[in-house]
């Protein structure tokens, strides 16, 4: 497996930030290759993307997930992938950092290539300032998806914010 680091500080608050990446059907307007990516369910993507001219899709389970904290994913089928991105409010709580930390397995040559060439993570760095740039240009931003998951576990926030009121 491959893997790519990569931060980048958004000028927007945390919950705008988390809500914009939960709306994962968004991705293509501004990642570079991403075709489509549909979400079945809270837990579960099908991604499409086109990478050194070949189409590639793969189904993705979310594992972890915390709002305004963090989103950790890994495929179940096609593609090889997992990833994580965590979000950290900045002092002044009006800018949030992303931590992206992507794994991936590279299929043949050319991707092997494009890996050791440092082009995949020029992809991925650009796909985070085209996200900047989308967000913060961005004159309605949407509510996102607020729920939790651990392994297995959906719960929507309404629900663990009324389990915490009755304890």
């Amino acid at each position: 497996m491959e893997t790519i680091d990569q931060v980048i500080d958004i000028n927007l608050p945390v919950q705008d930030v988390y809500n914009q990446w939960t709306r994962f059907e968004s991705f293509p307007f501004f990642m570079e290759g991403v075709q489509s990516v549909r979400q079945l369910d809270p837990q579960r993507l099908e991604w499409e993307v086109q990478m050194g001219g070949k189409k590639k899709t793969w189904q993705a389970e979310i594992y972890e997930q915390e709002p305004d904290q963090c989103i950790a994913w890994r495929s179940t089928s096609g593609a090889k992938t997992s990833g994580r991105v965590d979000f950290c409010v900045l002092e002044d709580d009006k800018q949030t950092r992303i931590f992206l930390h992507l794994s991936y397995e590279p299929e043949g040559l050319a991707e092997k290539t494009a890996f050791a060439l440092g082009l995949v993570k020029a992809r991925v760095k650009g796909n985070l300032l085209r996200f900047k740039e989308y967000i913060e240009d961005a004159i309605f931003l949407p509510e996102g998806w607020r729920g939790v998951i651990h392994e297995h576990s959906v719960r929507r926030q309404e629900e663990k914010m009324a389990e915490a009121v009755m304890q």
